[in-house]
């Protein structure tokens, strides 16, 4: 799945770590996209709030962030980052991303959270992927429904984002609900 170009799979989209020499380049797409991601998020703007983004994904266990390039000229499209990993009976990731402006709306976020769901399942062995989205939040609700994301409920409250606690629809997608994956578990599963 990993090779030195990143996750195959895709004809237009890979996907690579994100790393430090990353940061221009990220912050340069951040700040051209901040009307794009307000109010749902809040990417790092400064070099500073980049390397604290960073530090997040410092361990592979509990984090991995990723960016989605253009497989024909590099260029960063998007972020997915795969948060709190959580192995032992749960084997379950939270997914946070975000298409960049200059590239938006041309479906290679579609793509990227494509591969990392089948990293997800298959490098990674997790069972379930989560999305919480916020309810107006309407082209992030199209992404996970075309990926075949299922509605899990309403939280109200969950996250606290741009100076409020927001409510949040909770989208999952396991192992199961996509063709292929392997059914191995993962080594720290329980065997009861």
């Amino acid at each position: 799945m990993w090779n030195d170009e990143g996750i195959e799979g895709s004809a237009r989209v890979t996907l690579r770590r994100i790393g430090r020499g990353d940061q221009e380049e990220f912050v340069r797409l951040a700040r051209a996209s901040a009307g794009l991601h307000h109010p749902w998020m809040a990417l790092p703007v400064t070099p500073q709030d980049f390397q604290l983004f960073l530090g997040r994904f410092d361990d592979p266990l509990a984090a991995e962030g990723m960016l989605a390039c253009r497989r024909d000229t590099g260029e960063i499209v998007g972020h997915v980052s795969i948060n709190s990993i959580i192995r032992g009976r749960f084997q379950n990731g939270s997914l946070a991303y975000a298409a960049f402006a200059p590239s938006a709306g041309r479906g290679y976020m579609t793509e990227a959270l494509g591969l990392v769901v089948r990293y997800a399942f298959g490098r990674l062995r997790l069972h379930r992927l989560e999305a919480q989205i916020q309810p107006g939040n309407h082209a992030s609700l199209q992404l996970v429904r075309r990926l075949g994301f299922r509605y899990e409920g309403l939280s109200p409250e969950l996250l606290f984002i741009d100076g409020a606690w927001r409510d949040h629809e909770r989208w999952s997608i396991t192992s199961t609900m996509v063709p292929g994956m392997p059914t191995e578990p993962h080594p720290t599963l329980p065997v009861r």
